[in-house]
Formats: C-alpha cells, structure tokens, sequence
C-alpha cells in the first residue's frame, strides 16, 4: 500500500512538472499593435462564442456536468451550471482586467484596459478553448485557457487592427490548492492578462 501511494505521488509530480514545461504561446496573427501607442484608454468586451472544453462543446460538456450532479442530487447540477456561467463576469473577467493593468502600470505606461466605451479602440476577448483540469490532491492536471485578443475600433467593429492570439495559459494554484474548477480558469486569466500585458508594453506602448 505504502507503494502504491508513493508511485501516485510521484506520478502527480511528474504529471505537474511536465504540465509546468508548456507554456503559454503569444503570436501577432494579423496585423500591427502600433495603433495603441499613446493611448490612455481601451475598452473591453469578451465573447465566448463558439467554444471548445476539454475535447468537446462546451455544450456537450456543460449538459454531463450537469446530467452527473443532478443524478446525485436534485438541482444541484443547475446550481452547477449557474456557477460555471458567473464565474465569467464574477471571476475570469475581474481578474484578466486586473492583470494586464497590473503589467501595464508597472512598466509606466498610461493606458488603461477596462470597461471604457469612449476609448477609440476595443479589445475583444475571445475565449477559443480551455480545459478545466483536475485535482485530487496527490495527482492534478492544470487548467489552460486559449484565447484570441482582437483590437477594433470602438464605433465600427468591422474595422479590425489586429489580432494576437495567446494559447494554452495555464491555470493553476503554485502551492496545489486548486481544487475548484472556477478557480483553475481564473488562474488561466490571469496568466493571460498578465502575459498579455507584459507583450502590450514591450511591442506596442514604449
């Protein structure tokens, strides 16, 4: 038995540490960032259209979730399913919003990303894919979100000026602790915002 639990442990470190190697890939996909510099102000929007989790829809995903806690417990996969929307205006919103002004500001520059529909230019957030990963205790797979960060003008989102895509940032509790779902992609938007950020200061405002 002790055995047994060592070679668990040791997968799950193994697993992580594999998980920690792939990070998360920023690339320009069209067009320039030049537009930014100078810019004080960048609205947001996000969408969610069309996306994948795990392997699947997040339709087919979301109808098993809930189908498995009902079949536990009366309501208790409604619950579920109400969370799992919340968590994007409550949870991964905030703290993508956090991080790249976070990135920003400490490298001194003005612009500031955020709910601000007089700003000239936007930034769409699409969430393409992500995979909600798992944890129980001595063995856990990371969460990742892909995302793509289109700049359009505020007033015309035909116009679009560019398009940097971010894939695979990964969603996890250094310290092990992210044992909730919501908290694994919540993570996964922060290291999106922060890295995001970081790009935004280094290729666009300096």
């Amino acid at each position: 038995m002790r055995n047994l639990k060592t070679q668990l442990v040791l997968a799950g470190v193994l697993l992580f540490s594999v998980s920690c190697l792939q990070a998360q890939k920023i690339t320009v996909k069209s067009g320039s960032l030049e537009f930014l510099k100078g810019e004080t102000a960048l609205n947001v929007e996000y969408t969610y259209d069309n996306l994948t989790v795990g392997k699947g829809t997040e339709q087919a995903y979301t109808d098993k979730k809930v189908a498995e806690y009902n079949a536990k417990e009366a309501g208790k996969g409604d619950k579920w399913l109400e969370a799992w929307k919340g968590d994007r205006s409550k949870r991964f919103e905030p703290k993508f919003e956090e991080l790249i002004n976070k990135q920003i500001t400490d490298r001194k520059f003005a612009l500031k990303v955020g709910k601000n529909p007089d700003a000239k230019y936007t930034l769409v957030l699409k969430t393409t894919g992500m995979e909600p990963g798992w944890n129980v205790g001595v063995m856990r797979a990371p969460a990742w979100i892909s995302t793509e960060a289109q700049f359009v003008e505020t007033k015309d989102h035909s116009k679009e000026l560019a398009v940097v895509e971010i894939l695979k940032a990964p969603g996890r509790d250094a310290m092990g602790y992210d044992f909730d779902v919501g908290y694994r992609l919540q993570e996964g938007y922060a290291k999106t915002g922060k890295e995001l950020g970081a790009f935004l200061s280094k290729k666009a405002l300096k």
